[in-house]
C-alpha cells in the first residue's frame, strides 16, 4: 500500500487531499501545526477506511523543521511514495507597511520548507518511482501588488517544480506544480484580504478544495509539469502576460488589488 505525506494537512486543500487519498486506500502522514485538527482528521479517516495514519505536529516556519519531519518519518521506517507540499500562507497590504517577520516567515514556509522536504524525500521517491505535488497558485504567473512576497514565492514554486519535472521525468518520477485560483479555504482570512474572505460573496464563487484535489489527481494521469485548476477562465488569466505589456497588466492588477482606505 502506498504512503503519502501531506503538509498543511489539517484543513483546506491539505485535508481534501487526505480524504481523497484515504478513499483510494493510501496510508497517510499528516503534518500541520494543529494537534487537535490532525488527531480528529486521522481518527475520522482510520474509522472510515482500512489505512494507517501518522500525525506529526510541526510548524514549518521554524528553520530546520522540514528536516525534523524527514527524520521522524525515517525513524518510523516509513517510505513515502507521494509528497504533497501544500503548507503555505499569504499576506495582504503594502509591503512597506507590512511586518518583516511575517514576510520572512512566509518565505520560510512557502519556499524553504518546500525545498527542504523535496530535497530530503526525492531520493526515495526516485527509487519508488513516486510523485511530488507542490502547491503553487495562479499568482505564480503574475506579480501581485499588495501580495508581492506571496506571489513571488509561488512563482518560485512553479519554476522549481517545472525544472525538477524536466530533470526527473525520464526516471519515472512525476513532479507537478498545482496552480489553483481563489479557493474556498481560510487562506484569504489569514492573509487579511477582505475582498475574498470567507464572508464575502466573491468567495462563494471560488472553487472548493475538493474540486482542486480532483483536478490535480486527474492531471497526474498526464505527463505535465503544471496544472491550472478552476476552468478555462483561470487558464486564460495565467496566459495574459504573454500577450500584454507587463507594465500595463501590473497597473491594472494594482487597481484591482488596491486596499480601500
Amino acid at each position: 500500500m502506498a504512503t503519502a505525506l501531506i503538509t498543511g494537512a489539517s484543513s483546506g486543500i491539505g485535508a481534501a487531499f487526505a480524504k481523497a487519498l484515504a478513499a483510494s486506500q493510501t496510508n497517510l502522514v499528516l503534518v500541520a501545526r494543529s494537534q487537535d485538527k490532525l488527531d480528529s482528521l486521522a481518527q475520522q479517516l482510520q474509522e472510515q477506511y482500512p489505512i494507517q495514519v501518522e500525525v506529526w505536529v510541526q510548524d514549518l516556519a521554524i528553520p530546520g523543521a522540514a528536516t525534523r519531519v524527514f527524520e521522524a518519518v525515517s525513524e518510523k521506517n516509513l517510505a513515502i511514495d507521494l509528497l504533497i507540499n501544500n503548507a503555505g500562507f499569504g499576506d495582504y497590504g503594502l509591503f512597506s507597511e507590512s511586518s518583516l517577520a511575517t514576510q520572512l516567515e512566509m518565505i520560510q514556509v512557502n519556499i524553504s520548507a518546500l525545498v527542504e522536504l523535496t530535497y530530503q524525500f526525492l531520493p526515495q521517491i526516485q527509487q519508488r518511482r513516486g510523485t511530488i505535488i507542490n502547491i503553487s497558485s495562479i499568482a505564480g504567473f503574475q506579480p501581485l501588488p499588495y501580495m508581492s512576497v506571496y506571489a513571488a514565492t509561488k512563482a518560485f514554486v512553479l519554476s522549481f517544480s517545472e525544472a525538477l519535472w524536466a530533470e526527473n521525468r525520464e526516471k519515472g518520477v512525476k513532479i507537478m506544480a498545482v496552480c489553483p485560483g481563489p479557493t474556498k479555504t481560510d487562506f484569504f482570512d489569514r492573509a487579511g484580504f477582505a475582498q475574498l474572505s470567507s464572508a464575502t460573496s466573491q468567495n462563494q464563487h471560488s472553487a472548493s478544495a475538493e474540486d482542486v484535489v480532483q483536478e490535480t489527481l486527474k492531471a497526474l494521469q498526464v505527463d505535465t509539469s503544471n496544472v491550472v485548476t478552476g476552468g478555462l477562465r483561470k487558464k486564460i488569466i495565467v496566459n495574459l502576460p504573454r500577450f500584454f505589456p507587463r507594465d500595463m497588466l501590473l497597473k491594472f492588477v494594482e487597481q484591482q488589488f488596491r486596499p480601500s482606505r
